[in-house]
């Protein structure tokens, strides 16, 4: 796996625990008191680097992969349809099923030891750590908290991610929309909480409340808002971008911005932003009642939170809402039905690459079938293709495929831990008897890394239940 050494830029880089997750089994079917069992340290193993591991969702379960070589690493059953959402501290993944959100530990542990790091691996496995969520919705990572919402109950809980190596589910906030709804909450860097307000009918509502839970900013111009990302925050702080069906909403220096559009209807719901970007990376429907209930969109909309403008780019193929991410220099990424993924400058809108990486595909009728989907870590996109049963490694900054693995199920849901929060490879100055690399890497190692989007805020992958 290719690597790119990053210099440590103090408390910004989140080094996790020495110790151990959870020892693993099945989830339990009610929340956790936030105590869990850690591994015992014979569990683990050192070793010289830590390769990502893929986490897939499938029928039945989740299964977790090398990404070196492809190999089996764990299974373990779920019950239920299964989604699944970075935890926020990028050694976790957040499992959605069956009235419940249960974390999964991927195994890979970075322990911080004075100017270098040492690397750990051990088994994956489904923790006891669940929490109750009827109808389990967003899961939102943003800064050094995690948001969680409940669908069913409009219940919100607020988590610190770096407690689950310590077998604790870190809840440090409990609150809950007027209304159960499917919303989304996103916690701000100043203590606060971004969320949303509405009914099973109808949605239109987001407020920002204070630490002591005070609302200092609200808007109910956001019909049917769906969809949130994270960008380059400004010196007053966070900079949040909403999807509406009447253009997006943002969030920045304490008040909301409407994004003007044309005509009445534009819908954004699923979106993907990058902490050093300005720009967010947002799908674009412009009918209202489309078709066959599904409308098939070839244009992407990017969001220029600065001003509350948007660039239009049609990509001249159909995409869906598993096709968007983000790269580490910002890059827009979208996988398109031609099999292509296009890999954009988001200030241009310029394709930078056209990269082939699976056959012709359509998006299926229902969205919880499988159907081509990607996710980003360590300057790398993970593409998966259900149907072949294969997965494409494809590095961002040149368009180049450096692998491909057969997958020994067929996925719905993929996300790629790398064992750091910023889902960043990260080597320290000076530290060359810790930094073994892999011995087949065979690409750029001068490139600078940024950060994951899948950990930073970048948004969630969603739709409308």
């Amino acid at each position: 796996m290719k690597r790119r050494a990053v210099a440590l830029l103090g408390a910004g880089v989140l080094a996790l625990s020495a110790c151990g997750g959870p020892s693993g089994g099945a989830a339990d079917e009610g929340a956790s008191d936030g105590g869990g069992e850690a591994a015992p340290a014979s569990d683990r193993t050192e070793v010289g680097a830590l390769s990502p591991r893929i986490v897939l969702a499938h029928d039945g379960g989740v299964t977790t992969l090398d990404s070196s070589d492809g190999s089996t690493l764990g299974t373990a059953d779920v019950d239920g349809f299964v989604r699944l959402n970075p935890a926020g501290d990028g050694r976790h993944v957040a499992v959605s099923a069956s009235d419940a959100i249960t974390m999964y530990d991927t195994g890979l542990i970075s322990q911080a030891h004075g100017d270098h790091f040492h690397y750990y691996t051990q088994d994956p496995a489904l923790t006891e750590l669940s929490l109750d969520a009827p109808m389990p919705g967003h899961v939102v990572p943003q800064g050094d908290r995690t948001a969680l919402f409940a669908d069913g109950t409009g219940g919100i809980t607020v988590i610190d991610p770096s407690k689950l190596a310590d077998g604790d589910l870190g809840v440090v906030e409990e609150t809950a929309a007027a209304d159960p709804h499917h919303g989304v909450a996103v916690p701000l860097s100043d203590g606060g909480l971004l969320r949303t307000e509405g009914t099973e009918d109808e949605r239109h509502t987001v407020q920002v409340l204070d630490a002591d839970g005070e609302v200092t900013a609200e808007t109910d111009d956001c019909p049917g808002v769906h969809g949130e990302a994270a960008a380059q925050p400004t010196e007053s702080g966070d900079v949040i971008s909403l999807g509406c069906e009447n253009g997006a909403v943002i969030y920045r220096d304490g008040e909301f911005h409407k994004v003007d559009i044309e005509g009445d209807y534009e819908r954004s719901g699923n979106q993907k932003g990058h902490e050093d970007s300005p720009i967010v990376l947002a799908d674009r429907k412009v009918e209202a009642d489309p078709e066959g209930g599904i409308e098939r969109p070839t244009e992407i909309a990017l969001i220029d939170t600065r001003d509350d403008t948007e660039q239009i780019v049609d990509l001249g193929s159909e995409y869906w809402f598993r096709s968007l991410d983000r790269g580490p220099d910002g890059e827009a990424l979208v996988l398109t039905t031609d099999g292509e993924l296009n890999i954009l400058d988001p200030e241009s809108g310029d394709i930078l690459h056209e990269v082939p990486v699976t056959e012709e595909w359509s998006e299926p009728d229902n969205w919880q079938e499988a159907g081509p989907m990607m996710s980003v870590a360590d300057g790398t996109a993970f593409v998966v293709d259900p149907e072949a049963k294969k997965l494409t490694m494809v590095d961002i900054a040149s368009g180049e495929v450096y692998r491909e693995l057969d997958l020994p199920v067929v996925p719905h849901e993929i996300q790629v831990a790398t064992g750091t929060a910023s889902g960043e490879y990260e080597i320290t100055p000076g530290a060359d008897d810790h930094d073994d690399h892999d011995e087949d890497a065979d690409h750029d190692e001068d490139a600078d890394h940024a950060h994951d989007e899948t950990s930073d805020g970048g948004g969630h992958e969603g739709h409308d239940h």
